[in-house]
């Protein structure tokens, strides 16, 4: 059993900043991939950022504002947002591709709440 639990939303006033963090438990053998998704009132969920071996990727819309990190030792990620927008608001999801008991599946957050308000 993996689980995923993230923390850190909020409400921010534009041009403030929140940092996320999502955090894998359970029977892991190892992470591939942690990443961040969001979903907008009214739109479907999107990619925000991921970040694997192999390096890091953002969704246009949050380059330069948005860094994604990852502590391997926690099993955790992070997504550190800037300068954010009211448009920036959304349900924000962590995603990890996880290796357990030999099987490579896809795992969600329960999703946290971020609103950029004034």
């Amino acid at each position: 059993q993996v689980h995923l639990v993230e923390s850190g939303g909020g409400l921010v006033q534009p041009g403030g900043s929140l940092r996320l963090s999502c955090a894998a438990s359970g029977s892991i053998a190892r992470i591939n991939s942690m990443g961040w998704y969001r979903r907008a009132p009214g739109k479907q969920r999107e990619l925000v950022a991921i970040i694997n071996n192999g390096g890091t990727n953002y969704a246009d819309p949050v380059k330069g504002r948005f860094t994604i990190s990852r502590d391997n030792a926690k099993n955790t990620v992070y997504l550190q947002m800037n300068s954010l927008k009211p448009e920036d608001t959304a349900v924000y999801y962590c995603n990890a591709d996880i290796t357990s008991n030999y099987r490579r599946l896809p795992y969600w957050g329960q999703g946290t709440q971020v609103t950029v308000s004034s």
